[in-house]
């Protein structure tokens, strides 16, 4: 894959310009961590949230899932810019790249259709939020530019519901009801069906004007 290839592939994330990624990025480079290894620590962390959002009813819980959630996505930010920047790029890269965000997706939001006690709900939002790569990657492989817009891509979906997890701390302890969970919920599976509508019109609009 060439250079141009490879940005035009990469999600724009404007944080991976940060001093402290970058710093940190260069130190695990360095330390010899390579960056499917930080690809596969995003699902422990996947795992480690869902289990407090589906096992663990305590405002506690839900702060660490949060944590948790942005975990991922710093897992997901240094994955790349080790491979890419620290030169630590392997045939299997985008393997790692891809299949981990799909785990680490569904781990989070079919517990909070659990918790909340709709789990066809969260079932429903994990599979739109797959969908939501695939046609950006079905984009990809009909030889147009991968599509990472969308209202609600993958670090919408994950701001939504880290809003959620904060949100519901704070209700348990007001209201003891989960409505802040059944709302992200509802938003990201939405959202997430926009997306797909959105990805899928530019790819017909794309396959339009190549032909």
């Amino acid at each position: 894959m060439s250079k141009l290839q490879e940005d035009v592939a990469r999600r724009p994330i404007s944080s991976r310009s940060s001093p402290w990624a970058i710093r940190l990025s260069k130190y695990l480079a360095q330390a010899g961590v390579t960056a499917n290894s930080i690809s596969l620590l995003s699902i422990v962390f996947a795992i480690v949230g869902g289990a407090l959002i589906a096992f663990v009813a305590h405002p506690i819980a839900w702060l660490c899932a949060a944590i948790c959630v942005q975990m991922r996505l710093v897992c997901n930010l240094l994955d790349g810019m080790v491979a890419i920047e620290g030169g630590k790029k392997t045939p299997s890269g985008p393997l790692y790249n891809e299949f981990p965000d799909r785990i680490a997706d569904s781990l989070f939001l079919v517990p909070v259709g659990y918790a909340v006690g709709y789990p066809w709900l969260g079932w429903f939002c994990a599979l739109l939020a797959a969908l939501t790569a695939y046609v950006r990657v079905f984009g990809g492989s009909l030889g147009l530019s991968q599509d990472f817009s969308g209202i609600m891509a993958k670090q919408r979906r994950m701001a939504v519901l880290t809003v959620g997890l904060v949100a519901q701390s704070m209700e348990v302890w007001l209201f003891g009801s989960h409505w802040s969970l059944v709302v992200a919920l509802v938003v990201i599976t939405i959202g997430s069906l926009i997306t797909c509508v959105t990805r899928t019109i530019t790819i017909t609009r794309g396959l339009a004007g190549g032909h």
